[in-house]
């Protein structure tokens, strides 16, 4: 059954996974990650390889090995359960099978261990994953510009994405809050971003957390007349983030973006304006969204 589930799951996504071949970064990610099991079996050098089997059949894995994989198919596993995206899913997949090659391989032949390690060292310096390049209305501030495009208008409702390039899972949301923007996105409901890991006062004064542990990114918060009213992930008095799964229908209901919609798209800019309401908690399905130009 899991298998069929596999096959029926590969064949959808079967588009997307021919786009992501073409690109460089996913091309030579899946040969690091089967790199091991590839020179295990390749006929004409498995033969010259050491093995601690019992049968001495080199060209298959020993128990120790198949151990290994076991405990990285378990940790793939875990990790993926609070994957928001398939990109994200096979980031992990591509991560952790590189770990266990590298020990797979010291355990193997040192040289070998050497060699895949400087290999893994070189791409990750040299090849980043590509970078959402789809639609999008969003505005990106900096620290000059921030105060003054929320404050400016206090009519327009602000959602904006305190987010790290370097961060992963900032990278897997990006194209979530990017879909977001476009199906929601009006005159009186806009939607924002900004690099906090670029700028330190700005995460300072948000409270939002840069550290390499930290768990409040990316963090979303709703801004209305200038002031914050929500955010997510919350943080506690301990400043600790409370844990919270960034997937679209949570952050439609959280922000309660349904009914926000229908309210702030009555606003005109520069004409006779319409003023928003506060959010209530029932939400209605919402009409298709009003078309903007997207920020520069």
């Amino acid at each position: 059954m899991g298998l069929i589930t596999g096959l029926f799951a590969f064949f959808y996504h079967l588009p997307q996974i021919y786009k992501w071949i073409l690109k460089p970064y996913y091309a030579v990610s899946f040969l690091m990650t089967v790199a091991f099991p590839l020179v295990r079996k390749a006929p004409g050098l498995c033969g010259h390889l050491a093995t601690s089997r019992e049968d001495g059949n080199s060209c298959d894995f020993d128990w120790r090995e198949v151990e290994i994989l076991m405990f990285l198919s378990a940790v793939v596993m875990m990790k993926n359960r609070r994957a928001i995206s398939l990109e994200q899913h096979i980031g992990n997949l591509f991560l952790f099978s590189k770990v266990a090659n590298v020990i797979l391989f010291f355990r193997l032949d040192i040289r070998l261990g050497t060699l895949y390690l400087v290999l893994c060292l070189t791409f990750v310096m040299t090849c980043k994953p590509p970078l959402y390049m789809g639609p999008e209305y969003i505005k990106y501030f900096n620290d000059k510009n921030i105060d003054a495009e929320l404050q400016g208008d206090t009519r327009v409702t602000w959602i904006v994405e305190f987010y790290a390039n370097w961060s992963p899972e900032c990278q897997a949301f990006a194209a979530m809050f990017a879909d977001l923007s476009v199906k929601y996105n009006c005159a009186g409901l806009r939607f924002g971003k900004l690099d906090v890991g670029r700028y330190g006062e700005v995460s300072e004064r948000f409270r939002i957390s840069t550290s390499a542990l930290t768990k409040q990114l990316p963090s979303l918060v709703l801004f209305q007349g200038g002031s914050e009213i929500m955010r997510r992930p919350m943080v506690d008095n301990k400043g600790r983030a409370v844990s919270w799964t960034f997937n679209e229908e949570n952050i439609i209901r959280e922000f309660n973006l349904n009914e926000l919609f229908q309210k702030s798209k009555k606003l005109k800019i520069g004409g006779r304006a319409e003023v928003v309401e506060e959010v209530q908690t029932d939400a209605v399905e919402p009409d298709q969204p009003t078309e903007s130009k997207k920020d520069q």
